[in-house]
């Protein structure tokens, strides 16, 4: 076990250290052991870990603390020790525009994560993220402003950048502070909330009274009744789905048509991130951690371990190795589980580690079948008959 146990941590030595400037190289060195623990046990447990881990310490006990001392350790930031890790993986970005899925995960009803993550194909991998001591998943734009600044220095130039956000979101000083960056975005909005017509005055979006399956295209809104908050040639798209017979309210900072409702249906590929951290992958619910801190930097190592994975995965697929370790005629697992399985199988039949990948688009060629049935369900699409209404005074 430590032979091959070295071996992923010479590897992950080199991930760690081709971007980032590691100010002390004991620092990347433990980083690297855990990332070593969390890929065999697939749990963020320091315990669990244990086992795996060839360091100096002679004792359990003595391991254990010094990973804990290094979660605790101020002097490691992870914003400056990634951003410049995942800017050069999206630097070569081939497709026109770039979403990013906006989103907050409750750690046991005690802490808010929110996290900011780049689409990419079917999965969304972490751009950054902050940690808050906060009980709801409803946080204020003071919590969040400083990240969406420091992401968009990571993000490829010439390239649309589009936000896609849920309702605990859809607040004007987001929807300014998008313009300011000059990004555009797609945020979903509730039924009470307030646009105005022409003929009609103030109204909420549910009162649009539409019919099921319709959809209505409405440009240039103007919406809030505060004046304050208001604000002026934004974009709604509000449809009736018929299969769900879920109501979908869009604003949207680009005039809508039909493409804007897959458009926001991308930013669900966060749940799918979110989940890999938890019940799905990396277990983070079972971490003992009670600092937000120390929380920031275990998902800093987590983060880093998707990108590793996620590029190992890609790296099987456009070999051609993807059934050597994926059980499925169609892709069945994602690009991580596919890497993860190619990287304990490489280590059991001694194969080689793949060249590493860059990611370059939302666009998946060979999207995830992991049921036939559920993948005909997802390829029915709904077909809304529209109206484009143009509210400019």
């Amino acid at each position: 076990m430590t032979q091959n146990a070295s071996r992923i941590y010479n590897e992950l030595i080199k991930f760690g250290s081709q971007y980032s400037q590691w100010s002390d190289v004991r620092h990347l060195g433990v980083m690297a052991w855990m990332m070593v623990g969390m890929i065999a046990t697939g749990s963020v447990n320091l315990t669990k870990w244990l086992s795996h881990i060839n360091t100096k310490a002679l004792i359990a006990q003595s391991t254990q603390r010094q990973l804990s001392r290094w979660l605790n350790n101020p002097r490691i930031n992870p914003a400056k020790l990634y951003s410049p890790v995942i800017k050069e993986l999206i630097a070569k970005w081939k497709e026109p525009e770039i979403y990013l899925s906006f989103d907050t995960s409750q750690l046991w009803e005690e802490y808010s994560m929110i996290r900011l993550c780049v689409v990419h194909q079917g999965r969304a991998l972490p751009l950054c993220w902050r940690v808050i001591k906060h009980r709801s998943s409803s946080v204020e734009m003071s919590s969040y402003q400083d990240m969406l600044k420091r992401a968009s220095k990571l993000l490829p130039v010439n390239v649309k950048v589009v936000l896609l956000a849920d309702r605990a979101f859809a607040n004007p000083e987001l929807v300014r502070y998008v313009w300011e960056l000059k990004w555009q975005c797609r945020i979903r909005i509730k039924g009470n909330f307030w646009i105005y017509a022409p003929k009609h005055g103030w109204q909420t979006v549910k009162q649009l009274h539409l019919r099921l399956g319709e959809a209505k295209l409405i440009h240039n809104v103007k919406v809030h009744k505060t004046e304050s908050k208001r604000l002026t040639d934004v974009h709604i798209a509000a449809a009736w789905e018929s299969g769900s017979r879920e109501y979908w309210y869009i604003l949207s900072t680009e005039p809508t048509t039909l493409q804007t409702f897959w458009e926001y249906g991308l930013r669900f590929d966060i749940e799918e991130n979110f989940l890999d951290d938890k019940s799905n992958g990396f277990d983070l619910e079972s971490s003992r951690l009670r600092s937000a801190p120390a929380i920031s930097r275990l998902c800093f190592v987590i983060a880093l371990t998707t990108l590793f994975l996620t590029a190992q995965g890609l790296a099987v697929a456009d070999s051609g190795y993807r059934r050597l370790v994926d059980p499925h005629w169609f892709r069945g697992l994602s690009y991580l589980k596919i890497g993860w399985n190619w990287i304990h199988t490489a280590i059991t039949k001694n194969w080689a580690f793949l060249p590493f990948y860059s990611f370059t688009s939302y666009l998946d060629s060979h999207p995830a079948i992991a049921s036939r049935r559920k993948h005909l369900q997802k390829l029915f699409r709904i077909e809304f008959y529209a109206s484009t209404l143009d509210y400019a005074s």
